[in-house]
């Protein structure tokens, strides 16, 4: 563990799955700007990593009341107990058992009541998991019992990989410090980590979903290039591509199912994310809805500095990865140069996420022959990009709610966008009957469109009559019904009801 900061108790503690403070991205924005949007609250966050290396420091200026900042890591070899012989409990892994056929008949509510961290602490320990003899027999018996066609070897080393992190995060649990309220932004290991502290310290739970971290997960591994071998490489192992698929998507939707579970209140950005939820089981009577704001007055100040012709740039927004499918954008860019020349796209945002996937996007833009038109920018200030662009387009194939839709909406800027999240729902209204009487600020369309998306952009940067009508629509929208007051505000009532019930 690395304990950063430890100023105070914290009473409302965020659990930060490879976002806050070490990467840049939407959730992250939004834990910055939960923070200091309430001064009068002390917060803390708890980082979870993969390895150390994978990241190159905080990225931003800590607000003074963040009182207390940890962080940890997954997936580190140097803190695995030296391998030695053990002989292991014959009960524990019996419990094991017991607890992988209710996984498996998708029981998972039942396994509620197993999960705790001294189960993990106590009564099979982490090097017994890893090293024992009991645990070597059980993943064999896994093995045989469930017909897996894929050689031993590459089974052995995906239990192992899969299971690892809940030990890990079980001793986290044990280590964090005392706080009155946790929140999580997302299910899996972050909202296995809340229902943890929330069992063992009897504190409330509070779980917020960006995306639908189960179906990202099972995007991640579908579109995985480590996987499109027929092979999946995770440190030491390697297994069969479609049982392993099953495996692990299986995996994230039981952790899924623990965090509803356990929490308090499930807060979704927009209703259809709430009947995903529902679908994977979580309970309706705690779902409800809040969504995203931003601050609109300051980026007015962009808008006022936006020059009188439409600037010919389509700016992406958004870290290269392959879940926001830069690679899209850079065939629709190509297409878009083909009927307005002069045309220019920028992709601004993070590159270090996934070096892979940015070096493949170097050289789709290099085969296309559009290194004069295709620039990525890194991370730049919103308000310093939105005055300079004409359009701003997202390309992925999940989201939930984006920041940079309504800040682009803020900053008088149209938006094209795939039919994910509430994409839709931002750009021709659908909160009520008055959001969509507003009309629409920008275009939608299909998923890995390319065609789509330049017919769309070529069209609203040539036509100044509807580009100046989706600008108005687009302030309009988010001045009325994504205000940063109000996403405050919401948050404000429902910390303050649950501190004041433990008071």
């Amino acid at each position: 563990m690395e304990l950063i900061l430890n100023k105070d108790k914290p009473q409302v503690l965020l659990i930060a799955e490879g976002t806050y403070p070490y990467i840049r991205g939407g959730v992250s924005t939004w834990i910055d700007d939960l923070i200091r949007g309430m001064e009068e609250i002390k917060f803390g966050v708890v980082f979870l990593g993969s390895r150390r290396e994978d990241y190159e420091g905080i990225r931003y200026n800590l607000p003074e009341n963040l009182v207390y900042l940890s962080a940890f890591y997954l997936f580190e070899e140097k803190e695995k107990p030296k391998p030695r012989y053990i002989e292991g409990d014959k009960e524990a892994f019996t419990i094991i058992e017991k607890l992988h056929k209710l996984l498996k008949d998708d029981k998972s509510e039942a396994i509620i009541n197993l999960i705790d961290e001294n189960f993990f602490t106590n009564e099979v320990k982490y090097e017994d998991f890893l090293y024992s003899k009991r645990a070597w027999e059980h993943i064999v018996n896994m093995y045989s019992k469930y017909g897996a066609t894929e050689p031993f070897v590459d089974y052995f080393w995906n239990v192992r990989n899969l299971h690892t992190p809940l030990w890990v995060v079980a001793q986290i649990a044990k280590e964090v410090g005392d706080f009155d309220l946790v929140h999580s932004p997302s299910t899996g290991y972050a909202g296995f980590l809340s229902a943890l502290l929330k069992r063992s310290r009897k504190k409330p739970f509070i779980l917020t979903e960006h995306g639908i971290y189960t179906r990202e997960r099972k995007i991640d591994l579908m579109n995985a290039p480590w996987l499109s071998d027929e092979k999946l490489l995770l440190y030491k192992g390697s297994v069969g591509l479609s049982a392993m698929k099953r495996v692990w998507t299986r995996f994230f939707i039981h952790l899924g199912k623990v965090a509803y579970a356990e929490a308090d209140i499930i807060i979704s950005l927009f209703n259809g994310a709430r009947e995903i939820q529902i679908s994977y089981g979580a309970d309706p009577e705690k779902c409800i809805v809040i969504p995203n704001g931003v601050n609109v007055n300051k980026l007015l100040e962009a808008y006022k500095r936006r020059p009188p012709h439409i600037p010919k740039v389509v700016a992406l927004i958004g870290r290269v990865v392959p879940i926001k499918d830069i690679k899209t954008f850079i065939k629709a860019m190509k297409l878009l140069v083909e009927k307005i020349p002069e045309a220019e796209g920028w992709v601004v945002g993070p590159t270090d996420e996934d070096p892979e996937y940015y070096a493949e996007c170097l050289y789709l833009v290099k085969v296309l022959g559009l290194e004069e038109k295709v620039k990525f920018l890194g991370f730049q200030r919103v308000e310093d990009i939105l005055p300079k662009v004409g359009l701003l387009t997202l390309t992925s194939i999940s989201e939930g709610m984006p920041y940079t839709v309504l800040e682009g909406f803020a900053g008088g800027v149209p938006c094209v966008a795939t039919d994910v999240g509430s994409c839709r729902q931002l750009i021709y209204g659908g909160l009520n009957e008055e959001d969509i009487k507003l009309g629409k600020a920008g275009e939608v369309v299909s998923v890995k469109d390319a065609n789509g998306l330049a017919e769309s952009y070529a069209k609203l940067l040539t036509d100044e009559s509807l580009w100046k009508s989706c600008q108005k629509t687009a302030l309009e929208r988010v001045k009325r019904f994504y205000s940063r007051e109000a996403f405050l505000e919401n948050y404000r009532k429902l910390y303050s009801g649950f501190l004041s019930w433990q008071a």
